[in-house]
């Protein structure tokens, strides 16, 4: 549709145009996350009165009977619970088993090419990315609630490598994802590496304990850096995204120096029109700045969710980003998802250099 400021193209729901979304009040962008909540019974905004949940950077303060914006937890007789009788014994999961290195976004540097990987899809996440290419995170009903010892056990089942833990996103049940990666690490001997595919908001002090049990193991934290704009983060996200940048500065800064192995990596999904050359510029600089080494991926988009509208990403913007990212010193800069556009990454890179 067109942009209700200036009438360029922008996507429906957001109804401005990537320009105009950065010159816009924060409660206009605000305002379709709020009208997509609803219909989903979740918060429309992180609530600010109540008790205090100190799992992410949202920081939510839950009224009585009511829910954080995660929609997991809720407050009851004065303290924050789970959904869910067994609260925090019980995660609201799915997992399944992936022959390596299907459907990892580590797999392009990651070296892992033999066994299988159990990932852990966790229900609930703590951003609401109008983009979200796993949205059913937010059908908590379709979900399983899976005990430590029963995750555990799936971890130790025979040719299994990798854990990875995602979602939706982890941080609204990190504490039960952390507790039952120690226990997979210690049984396993330290043969089993623990993942993470996150947007990396959470409580700095979780954050690190998750990170640092892939250190230990080999693992790799993976933070999903959306958008550097902070008024693109809003209309894109629902809320700030400058908890992930920081995370991601600390557990460089913090455990990278120890790493013997890719410990860190990013991606960003090029969402057509809003998540430009710009915008990756700044996310690639800012990696740069704390080690040129950080493999860094982009991701095409498919329509999904409630983007449905937009297209694949273009293959002229994964270029121009690829070249922008390329552009400040990065030396491990990747296009995944490519096989949307009908290419290998060689192929891609063949178009790229063609086009100078």
């Amino acid at each position: 549709m067109q942009c209700r400021s200036c009438g360029a193209e922008a996507a429906e729901i957001i109804g401005l145009c990537p320009h105009c979304v950065k010159q816009a009040e924060e409660r206009g962008l605000l305002a379709p996350h709020a009208r997509v909540r609803r219909a989903l019974r979740l918060p429309p905004q992180p609530p600010r009165a109540g008790v205090p949940c100190r799992l992410c950077a949202n920081a939510c303060r839950i009224p009585e009977g009511k829910a954080g914006y995660c929609g997991l937890r809720i407050a009851r007789g004065g303290r924050v619970r789970y959904l869910w009788p067994a609260g925090a014994g019980k995660a609201l999961a799915h997992t399944y088993y992936d022959p390596i290195p299907t459907n990892c976004c580590a797999a392009w540097f990651c070296g892992e090419r033999e066994g299988r990987n159990l990932a852990v899809f966790f229900y609930g996440c703590n951003f609401d990315c109008l983009f979200c290419q796993n949205a059913q995170h937010k059908f908590f009903d379709e979900g399983e609630l899976i005990s430590e010892g029963e995750l555990v056990a799936r971890a130790l089942a025979p040719g299994v490598r990798c854990v990875c833990f995602f979602g939706g996103s982890p941080e609204p049940q990190l504490p039960f994802a952390i507790r039952t990666a120690r226990r997979i690490v210690e049984e396993s001997e330290g043969k089993i590496r623990i993942c993470w595919e996150w947007n990396g908001a959470g409580n700095p002090h979780l954050v690190r304990q998750a990170a640092r049990l892939s250190l230990d193991s080999g693992g790799v934290v993976k933070f999903d850096l959306k958008a550097w704009d902070e008024k693109l983060a809003l209309a894109l996200c629902g809320t700030s995204t400058r908890a992930s940048f920081e995370n991601f500065r600390l557990i460089a800064g913090e455990l990278l120096p120890r790493a013997g192995h890719p410990l860190l990596t990013a991606t960003t999904l090029l969402v057509p029109g809003y998540v430009d050359e710009g915008e990756v510029r700044k996310i690639a600089e800012f990696i740069a700045g704390l080690s040129p080494d950080i493999p860094y991926s982009l991701l095409v988009f498919h329509p999904a969710y409630c983007l449905s509208d937009l297209p694949v990403t273009p293959l002229a913007q994964a270029i121009r980003c690829f070249r922008a990212a390329k552009w400040t010193g990065l030396r491990r800069v990747h296009v995944g998802n490519l096989h949307l556009l009908g290419l290998s990454f060689p192929a891609f890179l063949s178009v790229a250099e063609s086009q100078g």
